[in-house]
C-alpha cells in the first residue's frame, strides 16, 4: 500500500486532519451515504467532460446513468438497481480521452453499486445528504476560458481522485474488516484515475501544466485544512 500512496501523498499539499478522520470514523453512516454520491458525481463528471469535448452517444450516454441516479434522488430502490444492473454502451473508435474517461464511470458505477451493497447489508437507507463545499470551492478557482478550462477541470479531476485515495486509507486502520478490505481495494483504481486526468491535463495543454497543478494544489489543501460546517468525504476540518 506505501508504494501506491507515494506518488499520491507527494501529489496533494496536505494530509488528511486528524480532526476530519476522529469525526468520519465517529459518523460511518454519513460517510458511507456521501461516498457513494461522491461515486456518481465522479461518473457523472466524467461524462459531461467526454460529451462537451469529445463525440459518445449522448443518449446512452444518460441512459447508462439514469438508473444510479435514479436511487440517489429516491425515485429508485437500491434493491431494483442492484438487481437489474445496467451494461455500459458500446463505444467504438474511442479517442485516448474517451478511452480513459469511460473506464473510469464503469468504475466509479461498480464502486457506487459495492457501496449500496455495504449499505443495504448494514441496513442503511439511502438518505439525501447536502453536497460539500469541497467540488465547488476548487470549481470557483479554474479558469474560464478554453483551453485553460478543460486543463483546470482535468487536473482538478486528479484532485479529487487523489484525496479520495489518500482517505481510504487513512480510514483502513480505523474502521471495520470489510470497510477495511473495501477501501483497500479500491485504491488502485483511484490511483490510476488521478494519473489517467492528469496526462489528459497534460495532453490538451499548449504548455506545461505544472503551476496549475501547483495553483490547485494549494487551493485544495485549503479546502481540506480549512473548518467546515459539514462532514463529508471530501470536507474540511469540522467546524
Amino acid at each position: 500500500m506505501s508504494a501506491q500512496l507515494e506518488p499520491i501523498l507527494q501529489f496533494l499539499h496536505c494530509p488528511t486532519p486528524e480532526a476530519w478522520l476522529q469525526a468520519a470514523i465517529q459518523a460511518p453512516d454519513i460517510l458511507l451515504i456521501d461516498h457513494c454520491n461522491c461515486e456518481l458525481k465522479a461518473a457523472q463528471a466524467a461524462v459531461r467532460l467526454m460529451r462537451r469535448y469529445d463525440r459518445v452517444p449522448e443518449q446512452a450516454m444518460r441512459d447508462w446513468l439514469a438508473p444510479y441516479e435514479a436511487v440517489s434522488f429516491g425515485r429508485m430502490a437500491p434493491e431494483t438497481l442492484l438487481a437489474n444492473r445496467p451494461a455500459a454502451p458500446v463505444l467504438a473508435d474511442k479517442s485516448e480521452m474517451v478511452e480513459k474517461l469511460f473506464l473510469l464511470v464503469r468504475e466509479e458505477l461498480h464502486h457506487f453499486e459495492q457501496v449500496l451493497e455495504i449499505m443495504n447489508a448494514r441496513g442503511i437507507r439511502y438518505d439525501a445528504v447536502t453536497a460539500a463545499r469541497y467540488a465547488n470551492g476548487l470549481l470557483e478557482v479554474a479558469r474560464r476560458e478554453e483551453p485553460g478550462a478543460l486543463v483546470d477541470r482535468l487536473i482538478i479531476g486528479a484532485y479529487i481522485e487523489a484525496r479520495s485515495c489518500e482517505r481510504f486509507a487513512a480510514l483502513i486502520p480505523y474502521v471495520d474488516d470489510e470497510l477495511a478490505s473495501f477501501y483497500h481495494s479500491l485504491l488502485r483504481s483511484e490511483a490510476r484515475h488521478y494519473q489517467d486526468y492528469l496526462a489528459l491535463a497534460q495532453c490538451f495543454s499548449e504548455e506545461p501544466i505544472v503551476g496549475r497543478v501547483e495553483a490547485l494544489g494549494q487551493a485544495e489543501a485549503r479546502l481540506i485544512e480549512s473548518p467546515d460546517p459539514q462532514l463529508r468525504f471530501h470536507s474540511g476540518i469540522p467546524a
